[in-house]
Formats: structure tokens, C-alpha cells, sequence
């Protein structure tokens, strides 16, 4: 499923700066720039980080020729012409909101993993034991954070009928945002 810019920054409450046009859309959500494969068809959510802040990557994804972002911090738009900046508050919170926004748009029944341990094996376990009955997306690998779940939940489209979803916590609180979801 694809979304206008249009429409992903009326989703997630933000304000819209720079050139491109706002009807192009966007197919893929990226938080990593090293994991940039359809630049024209993506979207940067610049995420605060400890060790590496996503703000720190913009010029790299940008010369990549992703031209969508969403920032929480000022951007000098002069430095990357035919680019758009989404501006909001919290760009976690916003990767988020698009997420809970896309799972909204499918009915069929999506099943939580959540606990301590052991969450990626039974995932995995579930998928093998429903997959001749049903068309499972499923999150990749151990995607159970509160990037990986919407990244995972981003995958749901019309051709599955179900989603297995791992769902983990490193922080109190945690749990209530990945509900949301």
C-alpha cells in the first residue's frame, strides 16, 4: 500500500516544508540509512538516538536519493533542493501514528508475541504451524521494539490475512504505545 505525502502528513500532524510534490508517493519507511533500497519511493524518520541520531544522517540519505523526511529539529531546506521536510514534535511518535494509521486500514486479526523471552520462537513456531491455512505477515527477524513494531506492522497489506507481530519492551511504559499500535 502506498500513501501521498499529502496524506502521510496529515496522518501524523505535520507541517510541510520544502519542494517535493506532495501528490509523490511513498511506499517505504526507512529509520536506518544503510538499509535505503527505493530511495524515490521512501521516507526518513530522523529518530533521536543515544549513540547515533538519525538528525546526523540526513545529508548521507539524502545523497542516497531518498528526497521525504520526518524531523523533529530544524532542517536548512537550502541544503537538499526537491526535498520535503515533515516537521512534528516527536518522530518516533509520528513513526508510530502512520503505523497504528496503516494496521487501521485491515481487518483481519493481528496476533501479538509479547514476554521475556522466547517471543521470535514461538513467532516463528505460530507461522509454521497456520501458514498452509492463511497468508501470514509476520515481523522480520526479532523487529519487537518500539521502531520494529510499526516497522513490521507496515508490511500488513491486502493479500495477508493475518500478522504474527513481536512485541517487546526495554523501558517501563513501553508496553502502552506498542498497544496503541
Amino acid at each position: 500500500m502506498v500513501y501521498s505525502l499529502q496524506h502521510i502528513a496529515q496522518i501524523i500532524q505535520a507541517n510541510i516544508i520544502g519542494d517535493t510534490p506532495l501528490h509523490a508517493t511513498i511506499q517505504f519507511l526507512v529509520t536506518d540509512s544503510r538499509k535505503i533500497v527505493f530511495p524515490e519511493q521512501s521516507i526518513f524518520f530522523a529518530l533521536p538516538g543515544a549513540g547515533r541520531d538519525g538528525y546526523n544522517f540526513i545529508d548521507e540519505v539524502y545523497q542516497r536519493g531518498v528526497t521525504a523526511f520526518v524531523v523533529s529539529k530544524p532542517v536548512t531546506i537550502q541544503q537538499y533542493p526537491n526535498a520535503v521536510f515533515l516537521t512534528v514534535t516527536n518522530t518516533l511518535h509520528a513513526l508510530q501514528q502512520l503505523a497504528a494509521y496503516h494496521r487501521k486500514q485491515f481487518q483481519y486479526p493481528v496476533i501479538a508475541i509479547t514476554g521475556s523471552n522466547g517471543k521470535t520462537i514461538v513467532k516463528e513456531w505460530l507461522y509454521q504451524l497456520l501458514q498452509s491455512n492463511e497468508r501470514i505477515v509476520r515481523s522480520p527477524r526479532s523487529y519487537n521494539s518500539q521502531i520494529g513494531v510499526p516497522l513490521s506492522l507496515w508490511q500488513l497489506d491486502a493479500q495477508h490475512t493475518m500478522a504474527i507481530i513481536e512485541a517487546g519492551i526495554s523501558e517501563q511504559g513501553e508496553m502502552q504505545a506498542l498497544r496503541q499500535m
